[in-house]
């Protein structure tokens, strides 16, 4: 769901802990809340893988704001969706409010099967919880052979201007997408806007500064201090492309509302509701359209022609998208996750609170 670096590759070495660990601690904290066992252990990995692939403003850094909102009401913990229409390949649910990863992975499992089934698998949800890193869910159908489409917007708030504008009207808005080819899956998992909020206030609160201008104030002149964000001022986050190139974000985002907010039925229309997200999910099986011996060899020819492209000045090599975070994935699960250096402190009071021990680093 990011698209732009981990700020833990900074001077201070990031501590490294057992990804196991995280997910038991991450579990332990939900149920110390009261989130049913399936619920936190879903909401535990998908956090945790997260930070394993890279996506450390969208991993156990959530963790205390989920906390928070389970505290004050604003996550449901028991019940399940509402399924409001099903037409056999396309489904359409009421999560009511619950926790948003163990909603997408429900979601996963039907769309999978209908996938199967039919060729492919639809399901939208309105009045989810927050979803967490999009890309945290892809592998998983991937390793099954099939494409995955995963969007998200949060009706609830409000961050990015469309181009030309000065009022926020979007959220950050992200599109993933994942697909398998013979060697290793393409994670795809962008923003339609050129950063996000997680970091932004990451930075904020580290008295830090976005590597680019890619924030306007509430003139509508470009900065990198994400303080313009915040009260007392009312800037907005720029679409991805910027100030040159935002009419794409901004169409990107128009797409994202469509098919989150519109299929679902639940969006800014509504009354807003804290940290919740609109969704659309589709399984795709690539055997029900031209085969998935077809599939592989189109896909393979044009990844292998990505990595064997010659990189201009300035890079070693060209990547596929996700190839990075998969062989982090790899190493971090046998070396350990280099947690952000702010998070574990963030949960500490909870740890606290409920007398859970926090992880011990390798």
């Amino acid at each position: 769901m990011s698209t732009t670096p981990s700020s833990s590759t900074g001077t201070t070495r990031a501590a490294r802990y057992d990804a196991p660990a995280l997910i038991k601690f991450a579990e332990a904290l939900l149920l110390a809340a009261r989130m049913p066992q399936d619920k936190a252990r879903d909401v535990a990995d998908i956090l945790v893988e997260a930070d394993l692939l890279g996506h450390d403003t969208h991993g156990l850094q959530l963790l205390s704001t989920y906390l928070q909102h389970i505290e004050a009401g604003h996550m449901r913990l028991e019940g399940e969706p509402v399924t409001l229409t099903d037409h056999g390949a396309v489904l359409n649910w009421n999560g009511q409010r619950l926790p948003g990863p163990w909603l997408v992975l429900r979601a996963m499992e039907i769309a999978t099967a209908r996938a199967k089934q039919y060729g492919s698998g639809t399901v939208t949800i309105g009045r989810s919880h927050h979803i967490a890193c999009l890309a945290a869910y892809l592998k998983r159908a991937t390793d099954q052979g099939l494409v995955m489409l995963l969007l998200s917007s949060a009706p609830g708030g409000a961050s990015v201007a469309p181009f030309g504008g000065l009022r926020a009207v979007f959220s950050p808005s992200p599109i993933a997408i994942g697909f398998p080819t013979s060697v290793s899956p393409v994670l795809i998992d962008v923003s339609s806007s050129i950063t996000t909020n997680m970091l932004t206030n990451r930075l904020r609160k580290e008295g830090k500064r976005l590597p680019h201008h890619w924030l306007i104030d509430e003139t509508g002149v470009a900065t990198d201090d994400p303080a313009v964000l915040h009260a007392p001022h009312k800037g907005t986050i720029l679409p991805l492309g910027g100030l040159d190139a935002g009419h794409k974000g901004y169409g990107l985002a128009l797409l994202v509302e469509a098919l989150t907010a519109g299929l679902a039925g639940h969006g800014r229309a509504d009354a807003l509701e804290p940290l919740g997200a609109s969704v659309f999910l589709q399984i795709l099986d690539p055997q029900a359209f031209g085969g998935g011996d077809a599939f592989r060899r189109q896909m393979d020819w044009v990844a292998q022609a990505c990595v064997d492209n010659p990189p201009r000045r300035g890079f070693d090599r060209v990547r596929l998208p996700g190839q990075s975070g998969l062989l982090r994935r790899e190493r971090q699960l046998r070396e350990g996750v280099a947690l952000e250096p702010s998070i574990l402190p963030a949960l500490a009071p909870w740890a606290e609170k409920f007398g859970i021990a926090l992880p011990g680093a390798r």
